[in-house]
């Protein structure tokens, strides 16, 4: 897996949506909610990445899909399209806000008039605080 710690050094935008997201969204049916993740990268207001959740219908393990979207200020958008592997091959839409700390997104996602909300959560960490976890990481005694 792609270590994802050095975008948060970069970021000057504390909205930038780039990083490793957990998310679970409602279902429209009863019992039908779910948990992802979501791996973006943000350049210019634009982004794209992938989420996977797990595979409720017995199909497979889990469902994997495409993201691809945009953020203007604190308003997020994006498409979300499944890649066919679970039997799933369809596009979800999400609309939603990310909060001041750029922590949060939540909103509502859309399929053909059927939706329910999400919500996305995120860890921040500053570039002081990875250089002393790492820092840490080099100074533990090998025996």
């Amino acid at each position: 897996m792609e270590d994802h710690r050095g975008s948060f050094q970069l970021m000057a935008d504390k909205q930038d949506v780039t990083g490793v997201w957990y998310g679970r969204y409602a279902g429209f049916f009863y019992g039908s909610d779910n948990s992802f993740i979501a791996v973006l990268e943000e350049t210019g207001g634009s982004f794209g990445g992938t989420i996977t959740e797990p595979d409720d219908s017995g199909i497979a393990d889990i469902r994997r899909a495409y993201v691809l979207g945009g953020r203007t200020g604190s308003a997020v958008r994006f498409s979300k399209q499944y890649d066919g592997g679970s039997g799933w091959d369809h596009e979800i839409l999400y609309a939603g806000t990310i909060d001041a700390e750029g922590t949060v997104i939540s909103g509502r996602w859309n399929h053909e008039g059927f939706g329910a909300g999400f919500t996305m959560q995120r860890e921040k960490f500053s570039a002081a605080e990875l250089e002393a976890e790492e820092e840490a990481e080099l100074e533990v005694p090998v025996r």
